[in-house]
């Protein structure tokens, strides 16, 4: 795969695919931690004189054009970061785009509205997918893929745009792909994967592919409750995905079978609503009370999951312990976090909610090996599958 340092840059308009999909409340960026991560990338392209063109999705307004979920915050985000103005194009690629760049001199960074505007970005029909591909590619003259939260999904941007044009991957890129090698290649053990996260569905394929591989699987979060309803557990009104119980226990089974150890909370907090303030306490993960639900695993289990991380040597985290936004269920995963950080491993936090935690809970994010963008895509890697926004940089 070929990086920026391959391409010849100085003068080129160069399109640049970052993963800008920010949190927004009431039109404020909430988390910008893939705007920093995007950085280093836009940065060493202007420094080489290059005409920087961002490309990115907020949110899913399915080909629609949402005011709400407008790059405009993004964009003056980006430029606050950079300490240089970067123009914001009204579409994406029409004729303001088209304006914007024109307008731009080496070294600007420019950004395009959001690609999910735009039918053809999404779209399956490759026929509509490569017509949208084919104007983007018409704005800028080099190609950079940087967004790896986006490189599971076969979108015009991220699939289609590099065939027309020389391309390469990103910093950003280059990193993340470094970093699931580490965690698929030659790992150093014991290797501990604690997975999180509402269900259990969402990691069918990495549990699967896991089993073969980690040294022991710690589940929390409300995939967990499947996994004690599996045992014979009562889990009284907790997250259920009843058509998973079977799933479940053939996953226990194999893993007893080939020696992998599933770590599964001993204490649950569980309360009697979906509230911070509703009435909650600590109950054995065995016994949890018909009328209550469980929002995160207790403090007993919290001990017990940082005693396993402890001797760990490599450690992939997806998915927080508990509802973490809400303060009486955070300590879980505050735990897991500082469990990670205490074993001295090479730890990574797979995206998503868990990379959200961390920097929501106050952790010092180079207190982790690495926290990587994408969380699906990152799942994805790990299930052994062929990410779509990979290949067309491979190729």
């Amino acid at each position: 795969m070929r990086t920026i340092d391959d391409l010849d840059v100085a003068g080129k308009r160069v399109l640049v695919r970052s993963d800008l999909n920010v949190p927004l409340e009431d039109g404020q960026i909430t988390d910008d931690g893939r705007i920093r991560a995007g950085l280093p990338t836009i940065e060493a392209l202007r420094t080489r004189g290059a005409k920087v063109v961002v490309c990115a999705h907020l949110g899913r307004p399915k080909g629609q054009v949402r005011p709400e979920l407008s790059l405009a915050p993004v964009a003056e985000r980006l430029g606050s970061l950079l300490g240089a103005d970067v123009a914001l194009a009204d579409d994406v690629a029409g004729d303001s785009a088209r304006a914007t760049v024109d307008g731009l001199a080496d070294g600007d960074v420019a950004l395009l509205e959001n690609l999910r505007f735009e039918p053809g970005e999404t779209s399956k029909d490759d026929a509509e997918r490569g017509a949208f591909a084919a104007r983007l590619a018409t704005l800028a003259d080099r190609y950079v893929g940087d967004g790896f939260g986006a490189v599971h999904r076969k979108h015009a941007s991220v699939y289609d745009v590099p065939a027309l044009l020389p391309h390469a991957a990103g910093g950003l890129i280059a990193a993340e792909v470094a970093v699931l090698r580490r965690l698929t290649e030659d790992v150093e053990r014991p290797y501990a994967v604690v997975l999180g996260g509402s269900k259990v569905s969402d990691k069918l394929g990495v549990i699967d592919s896991l089993l073969g591989k980690a040294d022991r699987i710690l589940v929390g979060g409300g995939m967990v409750f499947t996994f004690l309803k599996a045992q014979g557990h009562e889990v009284g009104q907790s997250l259920l995905e009843e058509d998973q119980l079977g799933t479940v226990r053939e996953y226990l089974r194999r893993a007893e079978e080939t020696g992998v150890e599933f770590v599964l909370p001993v204490d649950i907090v569980a309360a009697t609503a979906f509230a911070a303030d509703a009435e909650h306490g600590s109950v054995p993960a065995d016994a949890i009370p018909a009328d209550r639900l469980g929002l995160d695993i207790g403090p007993e289990s919290g001990k017990l999951f940082a005693a396993r991380l402890a001797d760990a040597r490599t450690v992939f985290w997806n998915g927080p312990m508990g509802v973490f936004e809400m303060e009486p269920y955070a300590n879980g995963t505050r735990a897991v976090a500082q469990g990670l950080i205490d074993s001295g491993a090479f730890t990574v936090v797979g995206g998503g909610d868990s990379a959200a935690a961390v920097r929501r809970l106050g952790f010092d994010e180079s207190s982790f090996s690495h926290i990587s963008t994408g969380g699906g895509a990152s799942l994805e890697y790990l299930e052994g599958r062929t990410l779509p926004g990979l290949q067309a940089l491979e190729d």
